[in-house]
């Protein structure tokens, strides 16, 4: 059987962690099989949705290195829509109600009063001809509800295993509105049937409403997919994300700075039995994913942690890696410059400020100056190596009798204007003479 699955997204904004987290568990399941990945856009809602969102979505996931075998729009497929709720009404398995909202709600309230759960009453299907012809010349437009069988739906779910649905503890669920727009529910089940998709794997949010649809699948006389369900994300204390986390879009990250195998790292591994770590490409991820692996509980997206990921990656990269995008950070000082601040960063984009302090100019902090005029006059002349470090402190211990931490404090905050950063041995040739005698005497360089 060829494996396929879908990511669906709505182009009524950018995508965020969450929408991420649904689309690469899909492509991790995929790759290793062999499948496909079908990008569906889910554009039935033609007041919202927007060219500019859905091709930011696009470019997204391109940037994440999420590339889907097939692509469609739900707004080119209405008349397939059409025709499946045809095939629905005529089996008299989608009837019009008329209830208003206020009207509904008003069932609602009185059924939770009376300790009863606010199920639709079903009053729709008791209606006459006459009825609903009344009700339409009173100017009512009817909504469409799919008449749900009453009976316990079950399957093995890719995650949380055995899972039962009473549909008889569901309302009738709405599938078209009064203006004859399409809710979710029925496109979804039409395309999953066309395009022949083979496993579902998205929120467990979803849970409720896989009861439904595998109803509108065997009603359409379609194959039921497989489903998977995993748990939502929550904040790092374990609460609901924040409204800024959790709307946190791909484009903000990138411009951020953080790597696109960053942020795959962690989402991939978060709420796993994994450790959370960064990994080198979508193909490894792939090969270490198992649906086995997944835990029951939230899990939690820490950015922090997602910095952490980030400059474990950093730290791996070779100088080639990053060449291009120093230049464009108007960072680029070469290999021994990259060698010597890698560590030292987590985002790309603070290279910068390491650059600043070779480059200067600085303002040196000198809060001895005889120790530091006593050093300057110690400093070697010419070029700097490797070793020029420690003959520097090593002339500057025998100078002023200071060793160990009364030694190589002042001189780093003398010549960084910090009192931490990268191994000083790789600086000091990168801040060259001159720079450092200006540096020691407390001048700006």
């Amino acid at each position: 059987m060829s494996i396929r699955l879908r990511f669906a997204p709505s182009p009524t904004g950018r995508i965020h962690v969450g929408n991420v987290r649904t689309a690469l568990m899909n492509w991790l399941f995929a790759i290793p099989q062999g499948g496909q990945v079908l990008l569906r856009i889910d554009d039935t809602d033609l007041a919202r949705s927007t060219k500019e969102y859905e091709q930011s979505i696009e470019d997204d996931l391109k940037w994440l290195g999420l590339h889907w075998q097939e692509r469609a729009n739900q707004s080119h497929r209405f008349e397939a829509y059409e025709k499946a709720a045809a095939a629905l009404k005529g089996a008299g398995l989608l009837y019009p109600a008329y209830e208003t909202e206020e009207e509904l709600d008003r069932k609602r309230k009185i059924a939770q009063a009376t300790g009863k759960p606010p199920v639709y009453d079903r009053a729709a299907l008791k209606l006459s001809a006459d009825d609903r012809a009344k009700l339409e010349a009173e100017g009512r437009k009817p909504h469409w509800r799919f008449k749900l069988s009453g009976a316990r739906k079950e399957w093995n779910d890719l995650v949380r295993g055995h899972v039962s649905i009473d549909t008889a503890s569901l309302s009738d669920p709405v599938l078209i509105r009064e203006d004859g727009a399409f809710l979710y529910t029925l496109p979804s089940v039409v395309d999953d049937i066309d395009f022949k998709i083979t496993h579902i794997v998205r929120g467990e949010d979803h849970v409720t409403n896989s009861g439904v649809q595998i109803e509108i699948f065997e009603a359409l006389g379609g194959p039921v997919p497989l489903f998977g369900h995993f748990p939502l994300l929550v904040g790092a204390d374990g609460n609901a994300l924040s409204k800024r986390i959790g709307s946190l879009g791909v484009g903000e990250l990138a411009a951020e700075g953080y790597e696109p195998m960053t942020v795959l790292s962690h989402l991939a591994k978060i709420g796993t039995s994994d450790p959370v770590e960064a990994r080198a490409s979508l193909e490894v991820l792939a090969s270490e994913f198992d649906f086995a692996k997944i835990g029951r509980a939230p899990a939690r997206f820490d950015p922090e942690d997602l910095k952490r990921v980030n400059a474990q990656l950093l730290h791996q990269y070779d100088y080639a890696k990053v060449k291009d995008r120093l230049v464009k950070l108007e960072a680029d000082r070469g290999e021994a410059f990259w060698n010597a601040i890698r560590a030292n960063i987590q985002l790309l984009p603070e290279v910068r400020q390491w650059a600043h302090i070779v480059d200067g100019p600085i303002e040196p902090f000198v809060p001895d100056a005889a120790f530091a005029a006593a050093a300057a006059e110690v400093l070697p002349k010419g070029d700097y190596d490797a070793s020029s470090w420690q003959s520097f402190t090593n002339a500057v211990k025998e100078k002023t009798g200071a060793k160990g931490k009364a030694l190589f404090m002042p001189l780093r905050q003398a010549l960084t204007g910090l009192d931490h950063g990268p191994e000083m041995a790789a600086l000091f040739p990168l801040i060259g003479e001159e720079r450092a005698r200006k540096r020691l005497l407390g001048q700006t360089a």
